[in-house]
């Protein structure tokens, strides 16, 4: 095995470590291994790069397994990117231009068309780095995730078309046969139900990546990483399209890392290069005030509007595609692909914060935010009202829908689940359940969720333990934010409720019951327990002999 393996990992995990310890995303210790690497010596590889470009196969193909295409069609989605896009170029080329009247060195030798490509490849943020903070945050189901990944697509689309027409490279007459591909999904279904859950299921995500997306897509002259996506988004209606994600996460993970890396070992930075990524990283800023402004132009809460704002606050790995194009159609210099990939590591650190004190930003600044906000809100924006529920199920999947059936044998329309995903909602309310719209793993969901005092007890029933700590979290939160109970009616409702939780693990167990849940449910054992009572029962209609206590 060749030893410069050992330095890719080693330097890797290290520096991984390091930005885990200090409270940044590991990605960014992986963006400065690429660099140290460079510095010392090493460059970017054939293997590494298959590698990388594997992983953002994947990841998109995630997006897709996860992804409702009706997104696409919203007014927000598609009318904030385009809009987005058009103010980014402005703004960039008026900055641009300003940087190059001041003689700073690199911007002299942009034309108006150098200045407009620069522009173009700034305005784009970054799939890669946005879905990954947001699967971190557990919020890509939420509404300003939704929206996030939505605006990510369509940014992708505009690539395809901008890639197609900067190459002269028109697609082949045959990729109007891929509007064909919605007709095999039956087909696909029916493979996805037979391979299981084992290894052929990983194979199969492969599959439908790599040959069925990607490599169909490239052969008709299209986009390889868009054909991923579509991919994924031809099975996400399937029950397994879960099991398929969370079989491929692992491996998408590792091969991600390399794309990391990649982007450090592309070229060795000077100072030069450093001090104008950093001023272009300052620009930042001003592509992240268009993102809050024009997603506030379609009646979104700020609160939506800013985190969906940090969530697209970076440069893109496309910039390095549009700035390597331009250095080898000699538009622009090798210098520039430096600069652009240095700016793009250095938003990821700067988005890295962001997200991390996005919370804490918004809770200091709301008041100001709220002024941009519109009175009369986008329908999936506007407050959650329970009407007179007593008991609320968090989490409307199998454990939270059961749990519900139950408690509505004895407590009737008292009984109120919240779901994130609107289709699942739906299905719950042709079946006569009472359920409302909501992510409990939305921090100002708890704002938006008209609470009364009628309401005793809550079920945290997600399926993920970081979804119903981050709900007892803010619970508790609720709870020491009323002073004495006093007569407000929210108050009352918080101090009087009482909160119970799944679990898997003891160690959630532990630290639920910390958090001031007062009843903690463990799936496995409770799980074990109720099949081995249920077999004692069958047990006693058999007749079975039982050992003498002298042979125990």
């Amino acid at each position: 095995m060749d030893i410069t393996i050992f330095f890719f990992i080693g330097t890797a995990f290290s520096l991984g470590m390091i930005a885990n310890f200090i409270g940044l995303p590991p990605m960014v210790g992986f963006l400065f291994a690429g660099f140290a690497l460079n510095s010392v010596g090493f460059h970017t590889s054939k293997p590494l790069h298959i590698a990388a470009s594997l992983g953002v196969t994947l990841l998109l193909f995630s997006i897709g397994l996860k992804f409702n295409i009706r997104t696409l069609f919203k007014r927000e989605v598609w009318g904030g990117a385009s809009l987005h896009m058009i103010g980014s170029l402005l703004f960039f080329s008026v900055i641009l231009s300003l940087l190059k009247l001041f003689g700073l060195q690199y911007f002299q030798e942009l034309n108006n068309h150098n200045l407009l490509l620069v522009s173009f490849s700034l305005s784009f943020s970054s799939t890669v780095f946005a879905v990954k903070v947001l699967e971190e945050k557990s919020e890509t189901n939420a509404l300003y995730g939704r929206i996030a990944i939505g605006i990510l697509i369509m940014q992708d689309i505009f690539a395809v078309l901008f890639l197609t027409i900067a190459a002269r490279k028109i697609p082949s007459v045959y990729a109007f046969a891929l509007l064909g591909l919605p007709l095999i999904r039956p087909l696909l279904y029916k493979l996805l139900d037979r391979v299981g859950n084992g290894e052929l299921l990983v194979l199969y995500g492969f599959f439908l990546a790599l040959v069925v997306g990607a490599g169909l897509f490239r052969s008709v002259g299209i986009k390889a990483d868009l054909g991923a996506l579509i991919a994924g988004m031809l099975v996400a209606g399937h029950p397994s399209a879960k099991k398929m994600a969370t079989a491929l996460f692992n491996m998408k993970e590792l091969f991600l890392i390399c794309f990391f890396l990649s982007i450090g070992l592309a070229d060795r930075p000077t100072v030069s290069h450093f001090l104008i990524a950093c001023l272009l990283s300052v620009a930042l800023f001003g592509k992240v005030v268009l993102y809050f402004i024009t997603l506030n132009t379609f009646k979104l809460r700020s609160r939506t509007s800013l985190f969906a704002a940090f969530s697209l606050a970076n440069y893109s790995e496309f910039g390095l595609i549009v700035a390597s194009l331009g250095a080898s159609q000699g538009w622009l210099s090798q210098s520039w692909l430096t600069i652009t990939a240095l700016a793009v590591s250095l938003s990821f650190i700067i988005a890295s914060f962001l997200n991390k004190y996005a919370d804490n930003i918004y809770n200091r600044y709301r008041f100001v935010l709220k002024l941009f906000q519109s009175k009369h809100l986008h329908i999936e924006d506007r407050p959650l009202r329970i009407g007179d529920a007593q008991i609320l199920v968090l989490g409307m999947g199998c454990l939270g829908s059961s749990a519900y059936d139950s408690l509505k044998l004895t407590y009737g329309d008292k009984v109120v689940g919240v779901d994130y995903d609107p289709d699942t909602a739906l299905i719950h309310k042709e079946k006569k359940r009472r359920v409302i719209i909501g992510d409990a793993l939305d921090s100002d969901f708890w704002n938006k969720l008209q609470l009364t005092a009628k309401v005793k007890f809550i079920l945290l029933a997600m399926p993920n333990h970081n979804g119903n700590r981050f709900a007892a979290v803010q619970l508790k939160s609720l709870k020491h934010s009323g002073e004495n109970c006093n007569n407000l009616p929210l108050k009352q409702s918080i101090c009087n409720f009482k909160v119970a939780a799944i679990a898997r693990y003891k160690s959630d167990e532990k630290d639920l019951t910390s958090l001031g849940v007062h009843l903690v449910y463990n799936v496995y054992e409770e799980a074990g327990s109720g099949f081995a009572r249920h077999v004692w029962d069958e047990l006693q209609l058999l007749d079975i002999e039982k050992p003498f206590e002298d042979d125990l």
